[in-house]
């Protein structure tokens, strides 16, 4: 079903099922997956594709130009995952790597005028609160949680599972598991994201060790990470072992406890 007074493009392609509200524009190839619902006044741009069963509430701007100076058109995809929601007033721009992709995975809700920049790499079943901010080049695992008015500088790796308080600033990485607040401080363990798991007791001590093997003591944290991994002592199971090959990669620091 599709409004009169909405615009989609005759090469446009909308599965059974999609709806597209008044006033919405849909542009020339961009592709929506079967029962997803374009509220009124939302914007999907040439190059985007939307999966099933997903909502774009009104004010969404989905594939618009990177936030950046100049006059430059740039290509690339704006992949919107299945069942994603996105309410009123969130925008995800196209990537500015040429043939790159900004995405937003499976299961996703991005509540109000929430931001996902350029080349941004979102992961299945992660929560944006209202205001969050993610800028170019930023990564959020699977299954995060990030809070009202939160700020992510560009490049920075957030891991799976972890938690960031409203209105933190966060210009360095975050481990999987985590949780941060403020500006780059480390509040420890994501122990209400591990008990939504319901991981086994066993995997939760092997986290816990992990954890403490990287910031129970001085030093560079992808050296301890990496000793803690050559000792085979914690990482026995995927939680542990993700969490310390996750300071393995990255360009950035790493959030810290505060200082007392």
């Amino acid at each position: 079903m599709i409004h009169p007074t909405a615009l989609v493009h005759p090469d446009a392609v909308l599965a059974e099922g999609v709806t597209v509200g008044a006033f919405s524009v849909v542009e020339a190839g961009v592709q929506v997956g079967a029962g997803a619902h374009l509220a009124e006044h939302v914007v999907v741009r040439e190059g985007a594709s939307i999966g099933p069963a997903s909502v774009l509430d009104s004010f969404c701007a989905v594939g618009g130009q990177p936030q950046m100076h100049g006059d430059k058109t740039w290509t690339g995809e704006v992949r919107i995952g299945a069942r994603v929601t996105l309410r009123e007033g969130v925008t995800v721009s196209r990537p500015t790597t040429p043939g790159g992709v900004t995405s937003v995975g499976d299961g996703c809700m991005l509540m109000a005028n929430s931001h996902v920049g350029h080349d941004c790499v979102v992961g299945e079943g992660v929560t944006l609160a209202n205001n969050v901010m993610l800028a170019g080049h930023v990564s959020v695992g699977a299954g995060s949680f990030l809070g009202g008015g939160v700020g992510v500088h560009q490049f920075v790796r957030i891991g799976a599972r972890a938690m960031i308080g409203g209105n933190a600033s966060i210009s360095y990485d975050v481990p999987p598991y985590a949780m941060a607040a403020e500006r780059n401080e480390l509040r420890g363990l994501n122990l209400v994201g591990l008990r939504r798991l319901k991981l086994e007791t066993a995997a939760v001590s092997d986290l816990k060790r992990a954890y403490h093997a990287v910031y129970a003591g001085p030093g560079d944290f992808r050296a301890r990470a990496s000793d803690a991994l050559g000792a085979e002592e914690c990482g026995v199971d995927a939680p542990a072992r993700a969490f310390l090959e996750f300071f393995v990669g990255g360009e950035r620091g790493f959030v810290r406890p505060p200082t007392r």
